[in-house]
Formats: C-alpha cells, structure tokens, sequence
C-alpha cells in the first residue's frame, strides 16, 4: 500500500486494488511503555562484581558461492595501501565537528613502542592534542583476540565452564527506551511516527551534535578503540553496511556475533559506511543538556546516518538502534521489517513468528525438524525473507538442556553471556540465579544452531503465525485469522502479564506492543500492517492466532497450554493439514477455531469447554475484549466518508461487544 504525508502531520495509506484509505492524525507526544529492566542490585563496582560469582574461535560465516559480486573489476592494491585506506576511513569516522582530522589511528598493540613522526609542524587551530595523539585500532579481532582483550582489561569478564565469555553490562542490564532520542530532521519527520504510544522521542539536530562531540571527544581520549565493520541483511542485494566503534571488547564481540561477518575479500571492498555507531556507553551524556533527562541517552540521527550511546553499557541497545534504522530504512526499499521468528520446513514451506516476550517465539521457531533461518529480526521482500541480522541473542533466564538443548548447546567458545552468575571455582553457570538481572542474555552466531540455514534467507512465507500469552484464559490455542483480523490483531500486539510478576497485581495484565516490536518501530504501525497485508496477499500466506497461555480458567485458577499440544497445532499448521480443518466461530472476538486438531483435546480447542465456571468465562471474555478495544483507540481515528471503508473493516474485525457499533 502507498502513504503520502501530508502538512498537518496526518497519514493516508490506500491499496492498489482501490480500497479505502487509512488516515491517522499526530496525537499529543506520550512515551511508549518501558521495558527497561530494573537496575541491578548493587551500590558500587566491587559489590557488582560480587554479585557475579557464587562460593562453594567462532567460526566466521560461511561464504555462499552463489553470492553475486559487484561487477566491478577489483583493482590491485598493496596491503600496505589498503591499510592506510581503511585508517583514513576509521579517523574520518572519529574526527570531531570542530577539528578536520580525527587521531592518528593505526593497528597493532597499544603496548607496542612506536616512534614519533618524522616532521612536526607548526600549531594549527583546527587541531587539538587529541588529534595528535595516536590512537590504536583493535578492527575486526577475531573471537578469540577478543577473549583477551576482555580477560585482561575489563574487570568481570571470565571464562565459564563452556568456553563462553561471561561479563557485565554495568548499572544497565536492559535497554532504557526513555532515553532513546530520535533527531527530529527534514529529510524523515515526515515519514516518522510522532505523538502518543510512540517510540520515536525527538530531539533537534543540534542537541545531537553536542552528544555526538561528547562521544568522539571520548572515543578519541582513550588509548585504543575497538572498530567492526559489518552487514545487515543476508539480501545480498539489500544489505546494509554497519560500521560500530567502541570502547568494550565485549561490545566488539557482541557485535561480531549479532551482525553479518564479511569475508576477508568483503572486507577489502568494504569503503565508506551507511551508517556508523559511536557506543561512548562509560561516558554519560551531560543532563543539564537540552532533551536529556538522565546520564544515559541514546542517540539516533538518519539524516547523518549515525547513533550515539552514552551512559549505558548494555549491548543490546546497539542491536535494537540498528533494527530502528532498518524499520525505517527498509519499509523505503519495499521491504517489510518485521520483529519475528523464522524457519522453513524440508519443503522449503516458511512460517513467521510474531510474539512477545514470554509467548514461545524463540522456542517454536527453533525447531530441529526446520532450519533456522533467525530468531528476530527479518525482511520480506520481493526476493522472500532473509534474517537482517548474523546471529542470535536467547534468554537465559531458567535456561535447561532438557527444554532448550539448541540453545544450551549454542553457549560455547565464542557466545557472550551477559550477567550471568557462576560457581568461583569451576565457573559452571547457574541459570536459575537472578542475582544481577532476571534479563540474562546469550549472543552467539547463528552458526551456532546445527540447523540454521546459511545463507539465512528463504522463500515467500506460507504461514505467518501471531502468538499470544494469554493469562486471562479465554483465547483459543490456535485460530484462523481473515486478512482484516490479521491486521487488527498485527497492530494490537498482544500478550499478558501473570500476576505477581509486579508487587500488587492480583490478577492477569494486559500489554500491548504495535507490531510486536513498538518499541522498535520507525513508521505508523498501520503501515506495517498495510505491508503485511499486502505480502500475504499477493503470495498466499496464511496467518493463525495462537495462544500458548492458558486453558481451563485465568493463571492462578487454570493451567498453562502444553507445550506438547502448542506443538502439536504448530506442525498442522506447518504439514498444510490445519488448513483443510472444519473450522466454528467464537462468540465476541470472532475467530474461526477448528473442530479437531490431531492429538489435542477437543475441550481444550473451545476455550468455555475447560472452563467450570461459565458465567465467570463470559465476563473475563468481555473484559478481555474491552481492553482490546480501548488499546486500539489509538489507531482508530480515521476519516468519516467514503475513505474510512478500510479502516472500518479493521475494526470490525476486532472484538465486538454488545452496542459497541
């Protein structure tokens, strides 16, 4: 579907088969909810490091063959040549706005003697000790470089039992979305999504050049910096070139594993970058600054095509700036950004995975009898899906061999774990222990998992697959969904809470999160959903509500679904037999619920059957869809008149309480 902006800062989206428009208009500016993690439980350095212990190389990525190459020709070039090239290319990176040149960078060793320059000339005014100074580039190190680097200098880093590299992320140990700022430039206001439930915070262009000199300033004082330079997207054709400069070792390994790894001959072709990171996360931002309102900030201009982090250590901010800027950089191209799982079967039959977190995705997308193509991040283009990213980043929280043995193989020489806790003497890692952070987290290459598909990229999905929590208990384990309830249910992002995950709560929360991912997204979240929609229809893909919550009553009164039934359902889905099922449909929301489903109780597949109480079931269902609604206020102000034909058809596809409409 097309979108044109238009001057009052409204958004008009119409499908090419002559449907009717949608039309939202900028709301007052109101946060997107925080998902930071709770800070971790110490006072000092010396206590988090504490903390971490209890008494009592990677392989690189395989090169495909079939790789199309530039058609260029490569020219000669000594490697003498090709080092100073990729050096001016690095201080280019780090020069300040105020100066022309940035260090004198070169490769090797910091403890290294060098000698001084041949010739000094006189003083010049665009110059500063800074830019005199020589600053080592530790570029592209290989895992186990890394490893040493980490070992020696940055304290709580260690090696654990499996070969992995356990280390800290700091104060930090979740991403801080109400720091993240996003310049506010004439090149994308338009195109971006401004206003209430919105992740998009602004800040002007200024502000951002104060933070962006604060973090070269730094980068440029330190002795040595860690350079990778990367891809985004195995789309050969659609890759992005990355280019994340640091301070960390285990913010260079995080990196090498979560991005795409060139080859040496990519490497040498690499030139300039599309978009530059600058992870000055030791140093805090200024908060008598403009915009700021803590030490942390996070940075994002897309007209200078370059993030800033400050104050925050966690690495997962590096990963998740990046998927923003293809949200916003692929829709552009075509290509639909989606926050999701992905596999194929030996078929080459592709099923997507959206859900939150605690909803399933990473452990049904990851499935030993269906490559792997990713566990995240993905585009949909004219060419099928591809992974936008080179590795995959698990919880670790509770982690078992017994239910995730794909993953607990995957921790190995190599994968970083972030603020974990281990046993001092034999560094066997305790899963189970949230002294640190319940947000515990593995980065590893995708490689990692015996059946990944590399390259990871495949065919136009058959199945597209929603997955919900449901902790009220009154959704259906599996439902087919109609294109405007795909839509609807799309832009909802649902999922819930079980009570006594926050202090008070007595019973089950609804969240919702636009797209899966609200967090993340650049552009109106109907705009994503109009992409979808429009993908599934031109190349037949289904989409089916799942939910993998409970059955039989709310948490505290019913029981979780199987996982053996979710699994169930998820390989008729895959197998193609679900499609051909006799289907009925629930009263309020609507959905269309088989009749059977091979080895899955058929009480268990209407959700009032398992329910003793049924007076109770219809008044949670009511409630339930009440807060559907209510969320969905939001993206529901639309034109009166012949235009708004679509978007009533999206809503009518929501739940439907008595006297709604």
């Amino acid at each position: 579907m097309a979108s044109n902006g238009t001057e009052n800062g409204e958004f008009e989206f119409a499908s090419p088969n002559g449907l009717a428009k949608i039309s939202t208009k900028a709301a007052p500016r109101e946060v997107c909810k925080d998902d930071t993690t709770a800070p971790v439980k110490a006072q000092n350095v010396e206590e988090l490091h504490a903390l971490q212990k209890k008494k009592a190389s990677a392989p690189s990525t395989p090169q495909n063959p079939s790789t199309p190459r530039s058609g260029t020709p490569r020219t000669y070039m000594s490697e003498e040549d090709r080092q100073k090239q990729q050096l001016q290319s690095i201080s280019a990176s780090l020069a300040s706005l105020t100066r022309e040149s940035g260090p004198q960078v070169i490769k090797g060793d910091p403890s290294r003697k060098r000698s001084p320059p041949k010739s000094v000339g006189p003083p010049r005014l665009d110059m500063s000790d800074s830019a005199l100074k020589f600053t080592h580039v530790l570029y592209n190190l290989s895992p186990a470089e890394l490893y040493e680097q980490a070992i020696k200098f940055e304290k709580g880093s260690y090696i654990t039992s499996t070969g992995a590299l356990a280390t800290l992320s700091g104060a930090k140990t979740g991403r801080s979305p109400k720091d993240k700022r996003v310049v506010k430039e004439e090149t994308s206001k338009d195109d971006l999504w401004w206003g209430k439930g919105s992740p998009n915070i602004e800040m002007d262009e200024e502000t951002f050049l104060v933070n962006r000199e604060r973090a070269v300033d730094y980068l440029n004082s330190l002795e040595k910096v860690f350079v990778n330079d990367q891809f985004l997207n195995w789309d050969v054709e659609n890759r992005i070139k990355v280019r994340i400069i640091s301070a960390r070792a285990y913010h260079s390994l995080f990196m090498h594993n979560m991005c795409i790894r060139p080859t040496p001959e990519e490497l040498e072709d690499f030139g300039t970058p599309d978009f530059t990171i600058y992870n000055a996360g030791q140093f805090p931002c200024n908060r008598y600054t403009h915009y700021m309102t803590s030490s942390t900030s996070i940075d994002v201009n897309l007209k200078r095509k370059e993030m800033v982090i400050l104050g925050t250590q966690y690495a997962g901010e590096m990963k998740k700036g990046l998927f923003s800027v293809m949200h916003y950089l692929m829709p552009k191209r075509g290509i639909l950004s989606l926050h999701s799982g992905c596999n194929m079967g030996k078929e080459g039959d592709v099923a997507l995975f959206f859900g939150l977190s605690g909803t399933g995705k990473t452990t049904l997308s990851t499935d030993e009898n269906r490559y792997l193509i990713g566990d995240d991040e993905h585009g949909w283009s004219e060419n099928g899906v591809s992974n936008i990213e080179g590795g995959c980043y698990a919880k670790c929280i509770d982690l078992s061999k017994e239910k995730e043995p794909e993953i607990w193989n995957a921790i190995k020489f190599g994968t970083v774990l972030e603020n974990v806790v281990f046993e001092e003497h034999y560094r066997d890692v305790d899963y189970m222990d949230k002294s640190v952070t319940e947000n515990t987290r593995a980065a590893y290459p995708i490689e990692f998992i015996p059946n990944a598909k590399i390259p990871c990229v495949g065919p136009h999905p058959k199945n597209v697959i929603l997955l919900a929590c449901d902790a009220f208990g009154v959704l259906p384990p599996v439902s087919k969904l109609t294109m405007a309830q795909t839509m609807y249910h799309f832009i909802s992002g649902y999922t819930a809470l079980i009570a006594g995950t926050v202090d008070g709560i007595k019973e089950p929360t609804a969240t919702f999160s636009a797209c899966f991912g609200a967090a993340f997204i650049m552009l109106h979240p109907t705009k994503y959903a109009a992409m979808l929609a429009d993908k599934m229809k031109r190349h037949g893909a289904t989409a089916w509500l799942v939910n993998t919550g409970w059955s039989g009553g709310s948490y505290g009164v019913g029981k979780r679904m199987k996982l053996e039934y979710t699994r169930k359902i998820i390989n008729a889905i895959h197998d193609g037999s679900l499609l051909n099922a006799q289907f009925e449909e629930t009263p309020i929301f609507n959905l269309a619920v088989p009749t059977r489903v091979k080895g899955v109780p058929t009480e268990v597949l209407h959700p009032e059957n398992s329910w003793s109480d049924k007076k109770l079931y219809n008044e949670t269902l009511k409630k339930l869809a009440g807060l559907f609604q209510k969320n969905f206020e939001v993206y529901a102000d639309y034109k009166v008149g012949n235009d708004s034909k679509l978007t009533k058809e999206i809503l009518a596809a929501g739940p439907q309480l008595p006297n709604t409409f």
